[in-house]
């Protein structure tokens, strides 16, 4: 016969069972002691919106944009997530801005609507001005991945962060490595010719040049100064105007889209020059660009904030990249991973998705190692990354495309020691 005790036991035990049942749909399970605890649930995921010009003219540099943006998220995930939010993984939301501002708003607010508690993104200056006024209304801290416009954060926004380089900062690089360049060969152009395209980005870029190279005491004279839409399919018109105008030195300011028709212009027409100095803008070292211009791209310089090829995140975030989409991390999808980076460190400092928490974070950022050449990511005042900086690059020849792009200077970063300038003429190569 079984005693009071053994029966309130085996009472007990099928209660015990019901109850634990029930609170497994709780949440909750026993301990070894029989006491109610709280089980770890998965977290609710970050989620954080990239807007970029995944279509349009643009294309080509947003989706290598957006792909930086999902392969940080996607490394952060791998390393355990934000652990300060109990591992909580990173979510991308995605936005189209087809290049244009009215639709980069649309998208962001669409993102916001949909739970993204940050921004990253958008490449293009204009695209991030309409961003970053929606992000002050909304109250959503807005981290711009690439977009230099110095006036984008001279509006005294609470919520708007630069990581990439401010226009101003590109042509003070490139006045100082084209001082460099002519020093170190002896040889000084006269006359030059500035194109560029007509938005936001290429006018207000080409007009920072040109009064910075005014006040730099080089006796380079600006003979003609050539704009044309983005998204342009013709140049030949342009290209006789410069030929016309009879230039040492172009200065483009340009997108890979009309870089490579300015280049096979040039070549159809025989223009004569001693070089293309490109004073900071795409174009012209996107593994696309180089494959399709071959030889017609070799020589040209282009001052622009690189990748750091020393870096361990670099190498690490490249070696990922060419094994997805068999291509190297270059400027824009570096810097794009780089975005991702920083918003991830400041979730992780403020363990909050709470707009003041992530704001202080933000202004204490300091991120010790980017894949992209600088110091560490600091934000002053302004919200600009102070650590930002420019390299020069050169396309030389390499029978391997991904390596044909070098760093010459600094020094301490430079993959190649000769720096071709003059060039050989564009019917002299091959």
């Amino acid at each position: 016969m079984m005693d009071r005790k053994d029966q309130n036991v085996k009472g007990m035990n099928r209660r015990t069972f019901i109850k634990v049942s029930g609170a497994a749909g709780l949440g909750l399970s026993l301990t070894s002691f029989g006491v109610p605890t709280l089980l770890r649930a998965e977290p609710a995921p970050i989620k954080i919106g990239s807007v970029q010009p995944a279509t349009g003219p643009l294309a080509m540099i947003g989706q290598g944009q957006r792909r930086g943006n999902l392969l940080a998220a996607e490394y952060i995930n791998s390393m355990g997530g934000i652990k300060s939010m109990d591992g909580a993984k990173l979510k991308l939301l995605l936005g189209d801005s087809e290049s244009k501002p009215e639709v980069g708003r649309q998208e962001a607010d669409r993102l916001i609507k949909e739970g993204a508690v940050m921004l990253t993104g958008p490449f293009q200056s204009g695209v991030a001005m309409a961003i970053a006024t929606l992000c002050e209304q909304r109250q959503v801290p807005f981290v711009m991945d690439v977009a230099a416009l110095d006036a984008i954060t001279r509006k005294g926004y609470k919520y708007t962060f630069r990581v990439f380089i401010t226009a101003k900062g590109l042509v003070g690089g490139a006045v100082k490595y084209l001082k460099m360049v002519t020093k170190e060969k002896k040889v000084m152009p006269k006359r030059a010719v500035v194109t560029n395209t007509a938005d936001a980005f290429g006018k207000g870029m080409s007009g920072g040049f040109i009064k910075f190279l005014g006040k730099s005491g080089l006796p380079i004279e600006i003979v003609e100064r050539i704009q044309y839409p983005l998204g342009i399919h013709d140049l030949s018109a342009e290209v006789a105007r410069i030929k016309a105008a009879k230039p040492d030195i172009i200065f483009p300011v340009s997108r890979p889209g009309d870089s490579v028709i300015l280049t096979r212009e040039l070549y159809k027409q025989r223009v004569e020059l001693m070089g293309i100095f490109c004073p900071g803008s795409p174009g012209w070292y996107e593994p696309e660009v180089i494959k399709d211009l071959g030889d017609l791209i070799l020589y040209v310089l282009i001052n622009v904030p690189w990748i750091n090829p020393s870096s361990p995140v670099y190498k690490q975030a490249n070696k990922a990249f060419l094994k997805a989409y068999g291509k190297y991390l270059d400027t824009n999808s570096a810097y794009a991973y780089t975005g991702v980076l920083v918003l991830a460190d400041a979730l992780e400092r403020a363990g909050s998705t709470k707009p003041e928490a992530l704001l202080k974070a933000l202004h204490k950022t300091y991120y010790k190692d980017p894949p992209v050449l600088g110091g560490p990511v600091q934000f002053n005042e302004r919200g600009d990354n102070i650590g930002a900086m420019t390299g020069l690059i050169q396309v030389q020849p390499d029978p391997d495309p991904l390596k044909r792009v070098k760093i010459v200077a600094p020094k301490e970063f430079a993959q190649s020691d000769k720096i071709v300038f003059p060039a050989p003429q564009l019917w002299e190569r091959g």
